[in-house]
């Protein structure tokens, strides 16, 4: 039985691409934006799946670290979505651009445009979610790693193809439900099963219910600086210039911070359970799915599985279609003569490119997940190194203040480069004691300061 809810879930997913197949794109905007008319469900649901995407990879820090994984994983994005929702989310919808890299050219050039779509499309590129595909399908199966990857990476991106952003939407309000379905199953039978708090004291390691999971106060806090991704999100940009209205936008964030909340401690817990009742487990990315297999019955373990595929589903869609637009648009549109954005005929015509521009997205993701094999350690490099190169470019941009185009350029390469070099001489770890986004951040900051001080 525990197949059977497998085989519907796949069903749907084939209905969906059929009937995507059969239906009209109505221009760019429809395809991208979704004619900017996203509803607050749908805004709310098609957020709060999106950004949970990482599901096994919270299953791995738990596991591994306890309940730090809520003042890594939870907190510091809670604080920073709540600051894009006051500050950044109504700013997004009245820009009436359709892409971050659009508002890039708009305050710095096309040299800065071309240089952070780049950077937007290895971020969001969905290779630890491709990852985490591969894992789920190869635990439920037995097929190989890479069999799940390329399976799953390509039944996520079919229905996209066709149906843009509205595709995303339309399975993401269907995953939303499923999502939350699985853990409000698991979590209840744990506790039911084996008790509650005096069991996970008496069965779990002591440096699991410390606040820092043993791992020191700055492992913690570079987790605070890595979320500050969320303010260069362009997941949330997308959604907000698809919204309906402003208020749309700053209300789907809100009520998607309480969700997520309400989500963290069910996954928090189930995670928790997982390390007192397999404190053996071979691989912790496994979690979640070994405990479903240890203490639900077959046929709830089959909906506790396809939950787990829903999830991270509604994260590769959404992150390889976002992949595919920066890719086909802003990359090599802008790479072959500029972008009007008032030219709704030319935008059309980029259609084509984008849609195609799916296929280097999901090859991309595949070989990272591939070459990576730690979800942890994927967001840690993406994050350490992007979030330094678009932080205070973007940012600076939505003040309406304008440091020069050059002096921008070369603070998004300079930190880049210093990022990522600082984490290869530290092996993926600190050097000399000090995470790597830390320099980035600082030869940002330097060289924008510098930039604006010799603006015109």
């Amino acid at each position: 039985m525990s197949w059977l809810a497998g085989a519907v879930y796949a069903l749907f997913l084939v209905y969906v691409i059929g009937r995507l197949f059969r239906a009209r794109t109505e221009g760019a905007a429809d395809y991208i934006v979704a004619g900017r008319r996203l509803t607050l469900p749908a805004f709310t649901a098609s957020l709060v799946t999106t950004w949970y995407g990482g599901i096994l990879g919270v299953g791995e820090y738990t596991w591994s670290y306890g309940v730090s994984n809520w003042l890594v994983f939870g907190v510091p994005y809670y604080l920073y979505a709540g600051v894009f929702a006051l500050f950044l989310a109504g700013r997004a919808r009245r820009s009436q651009v359709l892409t971050v890299p659009d508002m890039l050219e708009r305050s710095y050039g096309r040299p800065v445009a071309i240089v952070g779509a780049g950077v937007i499309f290895v971020m969001t590129a969905p290779a630890a979610y491709v990852l985490m595909l591969g894992v789920l399908v190869n635990f439920a199966t037995g097929w190989p790693l890479w069999v799940g990857v390329v399976l799953g990476t390509a039944l996520s991106v079919a229905y996209v193809f066709r149906g843009g952003l509205r595709a995303v939407v339309a399975t993401d309000i269907v995953q939303f439900f499923l999502m939350f379905l699985a853990f409000a199953v698991l979590v209840p039978v744990c506790v039911k099963t084996y008790g509650g708090w005096e069991f996970l004291q008496a069965n779990l390691p002591t440096g699991h219910l410390q606040w820092d999971g043993g791992l020191g106060w700055q492992a913690i806090a570079v987790w605070y600086f890595i979320a500050l991704s969320t303010l260069v999100e362009p997941a949330f940009y997308q959604r907000c210039y698809a919204a309906k209205t402003e208020g749309t936008a700053k209300k789907g964030i809100a009520a998607a911070i309480v969700l997520w909340m309400f989500f963290d401690f069910l996954t928090t817990t189930a995670g928790l359970y997982a390390r007192a009742l397999l404190p053996d487990l071979a691989d912790p990315v496994s979690a979640f799915p070994a405990l479903a297999a240890h203490v639900l019955p077959a046929f709830w373990q089959g909906i506790f599985t396809v939950g787990l595929l829903a999830t991270i589903m509604s994260t590769v869609d959404s992150y390889a279609f976002i992949g595919a637009v920066t890719l086909g648009r802003d990359v090599i549109g802008r790479w072959r003569g500029g972008l009007a954005e008032t030219d709704e005929a030319a935008e059309d015509a980029r259609l084509p490119v984008i849609r195609w521009s799916l296929l280097a997205t999901a090859v991309l993701s595949v070989a990272l997940a591939l070459a990576a094999g730690s979800v942890i350690s994927l967001w840690k490099f993406l994050g350490t190194v992007g979030t330094p190169m678009l932080l205070l470019p973007l940012l600076l941009a939505h003040t309406g203040r304008r440091a020069s185009g050059p002096g921008v350029l070369t603070a998004m390469l300079a930190s880049g480069l210093v990022a990522g070099g600082w984490l290869g001489l530290g092996r993926g770890g600190p050097w000399l004691g000090v995470e790597a986004i830390f320099p980035g951040l600082v030869v940002s900051l330097i060289l924008i300061g510098i930039s604006l001080k010799k603006r015109p």
